[in-house]
Protein backbone atom coordinates (compact mmCIF):
# COMPACT_ATOMS: atom_id res chain seq x y z
CA UNK A 1 0.00 0.00 0.00
CA UNK A 2 1.49 3.44 -0.70
CA UNK A 3 2.07 6.01 2.21
CA UNK A 4 3.87 9.10 1.82
CA UNK A 5 7.32 8.93 2.99
CA UNK A 6 7.74 12.06 4.73
CA UNK A 7 4.35 11.62 6.53
CA UNK A 8 5.46 7.66 7.70
CA UNK A 9 9.07 8.68 8.91
CA UNK A 10 7.64 11.89 10.72
CA UNK A 11 4.70 9.70 12.37
CA UNK A 12 7.91 7.24 13.12
CA UNK A 13 10.33 9.51 14.79
CA UNK A 14 7.17 11.05 16.75
CA UNK A 15 6.91 7.73 18.97
CA UNK A 16 8.90 7.53 22.35
CA UNK A 17 12.43 5.95 21.61
CA UNK A 18 14.26 4.55 24.14
CA UNK A 19 17.33 5.80 22.35
CA UNK A 20 16.60 9.55 23.08
CA UNK A 21 15.06 9.48 26.25
CA UNK A 22 15.47 13.12 26.87
CA UNK A 23 14.34 14.43 23.41
CA UNK A 24 11.10 12.15 24.26
CA UNK A 25 10.59 13.57 27.54
CA UNK A 26 10.84 17.38 25.98
CA UNK A 27 8.51 15.93 23.05
CA UNK A 28 5.97 14.97 26.09
CA UNK A 29 6.22 18.19 27.62
CA UNK A 30 5.66 19.55 24.83
CA UNK A 31 2.36 17.94 24.31
CA UNK A 32 1.66 18.01 28.26
CA UNK A 33 2.39 22.25 28.15
CA UNK A 34 -0.16 22.84 25.11
CA UNK A 35 -2.75 20.46 26.34
CA UNK A 36 -2.88 22.51 29.85
CA UNK A 37 -2.63 25.94 28.00
CA UNK A 38 -5.63 25.08 25.67
CA UNK A 39 -7.78 24.11 28.71
CA UNK A 40 -6.87 26.75 30.66
CA UNK A 41 -7.35 29.31 28.44
CA UNK A 42 -10.71 27.76 27.28
CA UNK A 43 -11.67 27.78 30.86
CA UNK A 44 -10.84 31.04 31.86
CA UNK A 45 -12.47 32.67 28.32
CA UNK A 46 -15.65 30.31 29.34
CA UNK A 47 -16.25 32.30 33.00
CA UNK A 48 -15.46 35.40 31.45
CA UNK A 49 -18.04 34.96 29.11
CA UNK A 50 -20.84 33.92 31.53
CA UNK A 51 -20.16 36.56 33.50
CA UNK A 52 -20.61 38.90 30.98
CA UNK A 53 -23.58 37.39 29.72
CA UNK A 54 -25.00 37.72 33.85
CA UNK A 55 -24.29 41.28 33.32
CA UNK A 56 -25.70 41.78 30.16
CA UNK A 57 -28.45 39.79 31.48
CA UNK A 58 -29.02 41.53 35.17
CA UNK A 59 -28.26 45.09 34.48
CA UNK A 60 -28.84 46.05 30.41
CA UNK A 61 -32.40 44.13 31.35
CA UNK A 62 -33.19 46.69 33.73
CA UNK A 63 -32.34 49.91 32.28
CA UNK A 64 -33.58 51.61 29.31
CA UNK A 65 -31.14 50.36 25.79
CA UNK A 66 -32.65 54.21 24.23
CA UNK A 67 -33.92 56.95 25.98
CA UNK A 68 -35.92 59.78 23.77
CA UNK A 69 -36.26 63.06 24.30
CA UNK A 70 -39.59 64.59 23.10
CA UNK A 71 -39.76 67.80 24.20
CA UNK A 72 -38.29 69.13 20.63
CA UNK A 73 -40.63 67.46 18.59
CA UNK A 74 -43.69 68.04 17.80
CA UNK A 75 -46.52 65.08 17.39
CA UNK A 76 -46.13 63.84 13.80
CA UNK A 77 -42.03 63.85 14.41
CA UNK A 78 -43.03 62.04 17.66
CA UNK A 79 -45.63 59.74 15.65
CA UNK A 80 -43.26 59.19 12.46
CA UNK A 81 -40.19 58.43 14.84
CA UNK A 82 -42.30 55.99 17.34
CA UNK A 83 -43.50 53.78 13.76
CA UNK A 84 -39.92 53.83 12.44
CA UNK A 85 -38.57 52.14 15.41
CA UNK A 86 -41.65 50.14 16.05
CA UNK A 87 -41.09 48.86 12.42
CA UNK A 88 -37.15 47.70 13.34
CA UNK A 89 -36.66 44.00 14.07
CA UNK A 90 -34.33 44.84 16.29
CA UNK A 91 -36.68 47.11 18.79
CA UNK A 92 -38.44 44.20 21.43
CA UNK A 93 -40.72 47.11 23.23
CA UNK A 94 -41.20 51.08 23.28
CA UNK A 95 -42.96 52.59 26.20
CA UNK A 96 -43.57 56.17 27.01
CA UNK A 97 -42.18 57.18 30.75
CA UNK A 98 -41.79 59.85 33.32
CA UNK A 99 -39.07 59.50 36.16
CA UNK A 100 -38.58 61.93 38.94
CA UNK A 101 -36.25 61.60 41.90
CA UNK A 102 -38.00 61.24 45.18
CA UNK A 103 -38.33 60.82 48.65
CA UNK A 104 -40.10 57.51 50.09
CA UNK A 105 -41.50 57.85 53.96
CA UNK A 106 -42.81 55.22 56.00
CA UNK A 107 -43.49 54.88 60.11
CA UNK A 108 -39.65 52.90 60.19
CA UNK A 109 -37.70 54.65 57.78
CA UNK A 110 -37.07 57.30 55.06
CA UNK A 111 -35.37 56.47 51.58
CA UNK A 112 -34.18 58.18 48.58
CA UNK A 113 -35.17 56.45 45.29
CA UNK A 114 -35.97 57.12 41.34
CA UNK A 115 -39.63 56.73 40.52
CA UNK A 116 -40.15 55.43 37.04
CA UNK A 117 -43.80 54.91 35.52
CA UNK A 118 -44.32 53.68 32.28
CA UNK A 119 -47.61 54.80 30.53
CA UNK A 120 -48.29 50.74 29.26
CA UNK A 121 -46.96 48.85 31.32
CA UNK A 122 -43.87 47.67 33.73
CA UNK A 123 -40.93 46.71 32.40
CA UNK A 124 -40.95 42.79 31.49
CA UNK A 125 -37.54 42.25 33.69
CA UNK A 126 -39.96 43.92 36.76
CA UNK A 127 -42.90 41.88 36.04
CA UNK A 128 -41.43 38.73 35.83
CA UNK A 129 -40.26 38.70 39.09
CA UNK A 130 -42.97 39.96 41.33
CA UNK A 131 -42.94 37.67 44.20
CA UNK A 132 -46.00 39.30 46.42
CA UNK A 133 -48.84 41.21 44.63
CA UNK A 134 -50.00 42.44 41.26
CA UNK A 135 -47.75 44.64 39.15
CA UNK A 136 -51.34 44.77 36.79
CA UNK A 137 -53.08 46.37 39.70
CA UNK A 138 -50.60 49.34 39.68
CA UNK A 139 -52.04 50.66 36.53
CA UNK A 140 -55.73 49.71 37.57
CA UNK A 141 -55.62 51.64 40.31
CA UNK A 142 -53.76 55.57 40.58
CA UNK A 143 -51.16 56.71 43.29
CA UNK A 144 -50.12 52.36 43.52
CA UNK A 145 -46.72 51.27 43.41
CA UNK A 146 -44.50 48.62 42.98
CA UNK A 147 -41.28 48.02 45.37
CA UNK A 148 -38.74 45.86 45.93
CA UNK A 149 -38.41 43.42 48.39
CA UNK A 150 -34.88 45.50 49.55
CA UNK A 151 -36.43 48.67 50.32
CA UNK A 152 -39.67 46.78 51.56
CA UNK A 153 -37.29 45.13 54.05
CA UNK A 154 -35.80 48.36 54.71
CA UNK A 155 -38.92 50.82 55.25
CA UNK A 156 -40.80 48.05 57.08
CA UNK A 157 -43.45 48.05 55.14
CA UNK A 158 -45.81 45.41 52.57
CA UNK A 159 -48.36 44.80 50.49
CA UNK A 160 -50.81 46.64 51.08
CA UNK A 161 -49.38 49.58 52.96
CA UNK A 162 -48.78 53.21 52.56
CA UNK A 163 -45.65 55.34 52.03
CA UNK A 164 -45.35 59.04 51.73
CA UNK A 165 -43.83 59.81 48.13
CA UNK A 166 -42.51 63.38 48.24
CA UNK A 167 -40.88 65.32 44.78
CA UNK A 168 -38.18 67.94 45.52
CA UNK A 169 -37.95 69.09 42.08
CA UNK A 170 -41.68 69.50 42.18
CA UNK A 171 -43.44 72.61 44.63
CA UNK A 172 -46.39 74.53 45.14
CA UNK A 173 -45.71 77.97 46.34
CA UNK A 174 -48.25 79.20 49.57
CA UNK A 175 -48.31 80.95 52.55
CA UNK A 176 -46.60 78.86 54.72
CA UNK A 177 -43.94 78.58 51.89
CA UNK A 178 -42.75 76.26 49.14
CA UNK A 179 -44.05 72.35 49.51
CA UNK A 180 -43.23 69.85 47.52
CA UNK A 181 -45.48 67.69 45.68
CA UNK A 182 -46.22 64.68 47.87
CA UNK A 183 -48.85 61.68 47.56
CA UNK A 184 -49.72 58.75 49.49
CA UNK A 185 -49.03 55.64 47.06
CA UNK A 186 -50.90 52.24 48.60
CA UNK A 187 -47.69 49.32 47.47
CA UNK A 188 -49.82 46.66 45.01
CA UNK A 189 -46.74 44.64 44.44
CA UNK A 190 -43.10 43.85 45.47
CA UNK A 191 -40.28 42.50 43.38
CA UNK A 192 -37.04 41.02 43.58
CA UNK A 193 -34.46 41.18 41.00
CA UNK A 194 -31.23 40.38 42.20
CA UNK A 195 -29.69 43.51 40.54
CA UNK A 196 -28.67 47.34 41.70
CA UNK A 197 -32.29 48.34 40.34
CA UNK A 198 -33.90 47.17 43.60
CA UNK A 199 -31.66 49.32 45.90
CA UNK A 200 -33.06 52.57 44.67
CA UNK A 201 -35.94 51.95 41.80
CA UNK A 202 -39.71 52.16 42.41
CA UNK A 203 -42.36 51.81 39.83
CA UNK A 204 -45.97 53.60 39.69
CA UNK A 205 -48.38 54.48 36.45
CA UNK A 206 -47.45 57.11 34.25
CA UNK A 207 -50.37 58.67 34.79
CA UNK A 208 -50.24 58.70 39.05
CA UNK A 209 -47.05 60.22 38.60
CA UNK A 210 -48.21 63.17 35.45
CA UNK A 211 -50.46 63.98 38.47
CA UNK A 212 -48.34 64.38 41.64
CA UNK A 213 -45.94 66.35 39.34
CA UNK A 214 -48.60 68.56 37.55
CA UNK A 215 -47.64 67.75 34.27
CA UNK A 216 -50.37 68.70 31.96
CA UNK A 217 -49.55 66.27 28.68
CA UNK A 218 -48.68 62.97 27.60
CA UNK A 219 -47.35 63.70 24.41
CA UNK A 220 -44.09 65.16 25.38
CA UNK A 221 -43.14 62.15 27.51
CA UNK A 222 -39.95 60.59 26.83
CA UNK A 223 -40.00 56.87 24.93
CA UNK A 224 -37.60 54.47 26.35
CA UNK A 225 -36.77 51.43 24.04
CA UNK A 226 -35.71 47.95 24.53
CA UNK A 227 -33.96 46.51 22.08
CA UNK A 228 -33.63 42.41 21.46
CA UNK A 229 -29.83 42.40 21.82
CA UNK A 230 -28.45 45.99 23.60
CA UNK A 231 -25.50 45.90 21.54
CA UNK A 232 -27.45 47.23 18.50
CA UNK A 233 -27.75 50.10 19.24
CA UNK A 234 -25.27 51.50 16.87
CA UNK A 235 -26.95 49.29 14.13
CA UNK A 236 -30.83 51.03 15.21
CA UNK A 237 -29.38 54.52 15.10
CA UNK A 238 -28.09 53.98 12.02
CA UNK A 239 -31.86 53.49 10.39
CA UNK A 240 -32.94 56.08 11.67
CA UNK A 241 -32.67 59.40 9.77
CA UNK A 242 -29.86 61.95 10.62
CA UNK A 243 -32.75 64.46 11.25
CA UNK A 244 -34.38 61.71 13.86
CA UNK A 245 -31.35 61.13 15.93
CA UNK A 246 -31.20 64.31 18.17
CA UNK A 247 -32.08 63.55 21.93
CA UNK A 248 -30.96 60.25 22.14
CA UNK A 249 -29.13 58.74 24.81
CA UNK A 250 -28.40 54.56 24.88
CA UNK A 251 -27.10 52.67 27.71
CA UNK A 252 -23.45 52.86 26.98
CA UNK A 253 -23.42 55.99 28.58
CA UNK A 254 -24.16 54.99 31.87
CA UNK A 255 -23.03 51.44 31.71
CA UNK A 256 -20.55 52.02 28.71
CA UNK A 257 -17.46 51.86 30.58
CA UNK A 258 -18.15 49.10 32.61
CA UNK A 259 -18.37 46.88 29.72
CA UNK A 260 -15.29 48.05 28.15
CA UNK A 261 -13.58 47.30 31.23
CA UNK A 262 -14.78 43.76 31.12
CA UNK A 263 -13.76 43.03 27.62
CA UNK A 264 -10.42 44.67 28.29
CA UNK A 265 -10.04 42.32 31.27
CA UNK A 266 -10.96 39.26 29.10
CA UNK A 267 -8.13 40.01 26.34
CA UNK A 268 -5.95 40.57 28.69
CA UNK A 269 -6.23 37.57 30.32
CA UNK A 270 -6.62 35.35 27.20
CA UNK A 271 -3.09 36.98 26.23
CA UNK A 272 -1.27 35.96 29.71
CA UNK A 273 -2.94 32.58 29.43
CA UNK A 274 -1.93 32.01 25.92
CA UNK A 275 1.71 32.19 26.79
CA UNK A 276 1.51 29.11 28.57
CA UNK A 277 0.87 27.61 24.79
CA UNK A 278 3.51 29.69 23.55
CA UNK A 279 6.11 28.52 26.10
CA UNK A 280 4.66 24.53 25.01
CA UNK A 281 5.41 25.68 21.00
CA UNK A 282 9.21 26.97 22.12
CA UNK A 283 9.40 23.07 23.59
CA UNK A 284 8.40 21.56 19.97
CA UNK A 285 11.35 23.69 18.73
CA UNK A 286 13.79 22.06 21.33
CA UNK A 287 12.95 19.09 20.71
CA UNK A 288 13.07 19.42 17.39
CA UNK A 289 16.34 20.85 17.27
CA UNK A 290 17.96 17.74 19.15
CA UNK A 291 16.04 15.43 17.36
CA UNK A 292 17.60 16.87 14.34
CA UNK A 293 21.36 16.52 15.77
CA UNK A 294 20.67 12.83 16.96
CA UNK A 295 19.19 11.85 13.58
CA UNK A 296 21.85 13.83 11.18
CA UNK A 297 23.19 10.16 10.21
CA UNK A 298 19.98 8.67 9.50
CA UNK A 299 18.76 11.92 7.67
CA UNK A 300 22.40 11.49 5.84
CA UNK A 301 21.20 7.91 4.74
CA UNK A 302 17.61 8.66 3.73
CA UNK A 303 19.29 11.50 1.26
CA UNK A 304 21.44 9.08 -0.11
CA UNK A 305 18.66 6.58 -0.97
CA UNK A 306 17.21 9.61 -2.80
CA UNK A 307 14.60 11.93 -0.25
CA UNK A 308 15.02 15.57 -1.97
CA UNK A 309 15.19 18.92 0.26
CA UNK A 310 11.83 19.17 0.86
CA UNK A 311 11.12 15.48 1.84
CA UNK A 312 13.51 15.83 4.35
CA UNK A 313 12.27 18.87 5.50
CA UNK A 314 8.05 17.62 5.63
CA UNK A 315 9.68 14.66 8.10
CA UNK A 316 10.56 17.03 10.89
CA UNK A 317 7.63 19.08 10.49
CA UNK A 318 5.46 15.88 10.56
CA UNK A 319 7.12 15.06 14.03
CA UNK A 320 6.24 18.57 15.16
CA UNK A 321 2.91 18.84 14.16
CA UNK A 322 1.95 15.56 15.16
CA UNK A 323 3.18 16.87 18.63
CA UNK A 324 0.83 20.33 18.25
CA UNK A 325 -2.22 18.56 16.73
CA UNK A 326 -2.19 15.52 19.66
CA UNK A 327 -1.51 18.16 22.43
CA UNK A 328 -4.55 20.23 20.89
CA UNK A 329 -7.17 17.32 20.71
CA UNK A 330 -6.40 16.12 24.15
CA UNK A 331 -6.73 20.27 25.73
CA UNK A 332 -9.77 20.42 23.67
CA UNK A 333 -11.08 17.27 25.27
CA UNK A 334 -9.75 18.40 28.56
CA UNK A 335 -10.94 21.85 28.41
CA UNK A 336 -14.70 20.84 27.31
CA UNK A 337 -14.66 17.78 30.32
CA UNK A 338 -13.29 20.93 32.63
CA UNK A 339 -15.82 23.83 31.49
CA UNK A 340 -18.47 20.94 31.77
CA UNK A 341 -18.11 19.87 34.99
CA UNK A 342 -16.25 22.84 36.48
CA UNK A 343 -18.76 23.73 39.39
CA UNK A 344 -18.42 20.18 40.13
CA UNK A 345 -14.65 20.41 40.11
CA UNK A 346 -15.08 23.26 42.57
CA UNK A 347 -17.30 21.95 44.89
CA UNK A 348 -15.29 18.82 45.49
CA UNK A 349 -12.12 20.36 46.34
CA UNK A 350 -13.45 22.43 48.92
CA UNK A 351 -13.83 26.10 46.89
CA UNK A 352 -17.10 27.97 47.97
CA UNK A 353 -18.42 30.84 46.08
CA UNK A 354 -19.53 33.79 48.05
CA UNK A 355 -22.81 35.36 47.00
CA UNK A 356 -23.88 32.87 44.49
CA UNK A 357 -24.49 28.67 43.84
CA UNK A 358 -22.25 29.08 41.10
CA UNK A 359 -19.56 30.18 38.53
CA UNK A 360 -21.54 31.25 35.37
CA UNK A 361 -19.96 29.39 32.54
CA UNK A 362 -21.03 29.54 28.77
CA UNK A 363 -19.49 26.75 26.04
CA UNK A 364 -18.53 28.59 22.78
CA UNK A 365 -17.50 26.07 20.09
CA UNK A 366 -16.51 29.29 18.14
CA UNK A 367 -13.84 29.44 21.32
CA UNK A 368 -12.31 26.42 21.50
CA UNK A 369 -12.07 26.13 17.57
CA UNK A 370 -10.05 29.14 17.43
CA UNK A 371 -7.93 28.32 20.33
CA UNK A 372 -7.04 25.04 19.23
CA UNK A 373 -6.68 26.34 15.42
CA UNK A 374 -3.73 28.93 16.72
CA UNK A 375 -2.17 26.36 18.75
CA UNK A 376 -1.87 24.24 16.09
CA UNK A 377 -0.90 27.44 13.54
CA UNK A 378 1.62 28.08 15.54
CA UNK A 379 3.00 24.84 16.12
CA UNK A 380 3.87 24.68 12.40
CA UNK A 381 5.37 27.64 12.67
CA UNK A 382 7.89 25.95 15.26
CA UNK A 383 8.79 23.55 13.07
CA UNK A 384 10.09 26.02 10.04
CA UNK A 385 13.38 26.31 11.76
CA UNK A 386 14.33 22.86 12.72
CA UNK A 387 13.26 21.41 9.52
CA UNK A 388 14.87 24.32 7.33
CA UNK A 389 18.31 22.80 9.10
CA UNK A 390 17.79 19.17 8.71
CA UNK A 391 16.95 19.57 5.30
CA UNK A 392 20.53 21.39 4.88
CA UNK A 393 22.38 18.13 6.35
CA UNK A 394 25.02 17.32 4.17
CA UNK A 395 25.27 13.76 3.67
CA UNK A 396 29.32 13.34 2.85
CA UNK A 397 30.07 15.26 5.51
CA UNK A 398 27.69 13.31 7.96
CA UNK A 399 28.56 9.68 6.66
CA UNK A 400 32.63 10.43 6.45
CA UNK A 401 33.24 9.13 9.48
CA UNK A 402 30.61 6.30 9.87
Amino acid sequence: MYKPVSLFIGLRYSRLSKGSAFVSFVSFFSIAGIALGITALFTVMSVMDGFENNLKRSMLSMIPHLQIDMQQRNEAQQQALQTRLQQMPEVKAINRYHQAQAIVQSGADIQGVLLQAPYEALPEHVTEHVEVGDSRQVFAQRYTIAISRYLARSLQVGLGDTLRVTIPSVSTYTPMGRIPAQRLFTINAIYRTGSELDMHTLFTSGESLQRVMRIREQAHAPLEVMLKDPFLVDEVLRKLPIGQREGITDWRQSQGSLFSAVAMEKRIMSLLLGLIILVAVFNIVSSLTMMVREKQGEVAILQTLGLNYRQVARVFMVQGMYNGVVGSIIGAVLALLVVSNLNTLLASIGIQLLGQQELPVVVSSINLLAIVAGAIFMSFLATLYPAKKAAQVRPAEVLRYE
